[in-house]
């Protein structure tokens, strides 16, 4: 009989290692799975892909899974061995596998399936090697159609109310809330408020700005939903409130009109609901209101006085917010004269002449005054309309009015007037000819 010495023995057991160690490098065998994580949908199938490949003669290949649950020990499903599948009794009607392809089919899917699938395959040749994968599955029930509620549902007013949207759809596991404003994701912001899971929003406090289009998308890991846009009512304004016509001249918040003429001036501000206007005219220190509504026809030949003061007042009765802008119109027909008498005496060439017949130290004086060294560089056609005086009238009002210049808070002087920076095409030309 032959006896070993411990010596022997190791040698023997490494020389064994070192054998099955190249074996397994020369005929590895290797196991992949598509991805480690899969959601599946309750009540439908679930595939978990597999495969496998080796490059070692097989003798007998074995495919084992198992299934791991959130707090339980790994349970044996099914196995084979070459062609034949021996199952669990408990699950031979659940699990499917189709040797030797290593692939599962589960069917039908529902949530106590979550968990932990390990898939094992044995390939047996000259020895045996094995791979093992894991794959954890999660199983989802698809979301519905979610719905939005609004508190209140009648309206608020900017600054003093809120708004509560709510989001509640009837089914769906692991959901996230994502709410949108016209088409782009909300997020929260100095007065926008969101539940701890996003199903809530809350706007404090509203404003006009917070006019939009809202909805509420509810999604999870296999489906996507979004409710119907909803429109919450806010109520604001007036704002911007504005006097305009459709003819004469406005210098400031003053409108100069021919004689004979009918002038339209329309009044308009932003608000909801829509503003009620009053026209309100002022005379002899005293104010009456003229007319209700957004237009006011003005016809100068049948006015009384040839400068009226008018204000036009906004009103939102349901903000209890109002706005008024005050205007004056002047009955003239002297502006086309004096464009005429300008036009025809030409009085650049007098300026022109006492220019010429000044010493020169005095030229030169006006010079470093004026920065110019020709007075033509003043010119320009001045129209010159008088207005009350103030002390007798009232204050322009403070309000933009549209196409003017005019600076809010400042007082109308006694004369206004307006300088056009360029001289006509055909004075330029009759300067020309004159020098």
């Amino acid at each position: 009989m032959l006896s070993w010495s411990p010596l022997a023995n190791f040698f023997w057991d490494l020389q064994c290692k070192i054998y099955f160690l190249l074996v397994g490098i020369c005929s590895a065998l290797k196991l992949t799975v598509p991805s480690h994580t899969v959601h599946g949908i309750e009540g439908q199938p679930l595939h978990l892909t597999v495969d496998y490949n080796f490059n070692a003669t097989a003798s007998e290949i074995q495919i084992i899974w198992l299934f791991e649950g959130p707090q339980s020990n790994p349970k044996y499903l099914l196995s084979s061995v070459n062609q034949t599948v021996v199952p669990d009794l408990e699950f031979q009607h659940k699990f499917t596998l189709i040797p030797p392809n290593a692939s599962l089919l589960i069917h039908p899917l529902r949530i106590s399936d979550e968990g932990n699938y390990i898939v094992k395959v044995n390939v047996r040749g000259n020895g045996t090697i094995a791979a093992s994968q894991k794959i954890q599955v999660a199983v989802d029930v698809p979301v519905t159609k979610p719905i939005v509620h609004t508190e209140p549902s009648s309206g608020v007013v900017e600054y003093v109310g809120n708004i509560t949207l709510k989001c509640t759809m009837g089914e769906g596991t692991r959901v996230v809330y994502q709410w949108m404003k016209n088409g782009k994701p909300l997020h929260a912001g100095p007065n926008y408020t969101f539940s701890s899971n996003n199903a809530t929003l809350l706007i404090v406090p509203v404003v006009k700005e917070d006019i939009g289009n809202y909805s509420c998308l509810v999604s999870n890991p296999v489906s996507a939903m979004e409710s119907e846009i909803i429109a919450p009512t806010i109520y604001y304004g007036p704002y911007g409130l504005r006097v305009k016509s459709d003819k004469g001249l406005n210098i400031g918040a003053v409108f100069t009109v021919d004689m004979g003429e009918v002038i339209l001036f329309d009044c308009s501000a932003d608000s909801n609901p829509p503003n009620t206007y009053s026209w309100i005219q002022r005379a002899d220190n005293t104010t009456h209101v003229i007319k209700y509504g957004p237009h006011l026809e003005v016809v100068s030949d049948k006015v009384a006085q040839k400068t009226i003061d008018y204000m036009c007042r906004a009103f939102n009765n349901v903000t209890g917010k109002r706005d008024e802008t005050h205007f004056t119109v002047v009955v003239t027909s002297v502006a086309m004269a004096f464009l005429f008498i300008w036009r025809r005496y030409q009085p650049h060439k007098v300026i022109q002449q006492k220019l010429q017949r000044r010493p020169e130290a005095d030229y030169r004086k006006a010079h470093t005054f004026s920065g110019h060294e020709s007075a033509l560089d003043d010119f320009g056609i001045y129209e010159f309309v008088a207005i009350p005086d103030l002390a007798s009238g009232p204050r322009v009002s403070s309000q933009t009015v549209h196409g003017s210049d005019f600076v809010p808070g400042q007082d109308m002087l006694s004369t206004v007037y307006e300088v056009i920076q360029h001289i006509p095409d055909q004075l330029q030309q009759d300067h020309q000819q004159c020098a």
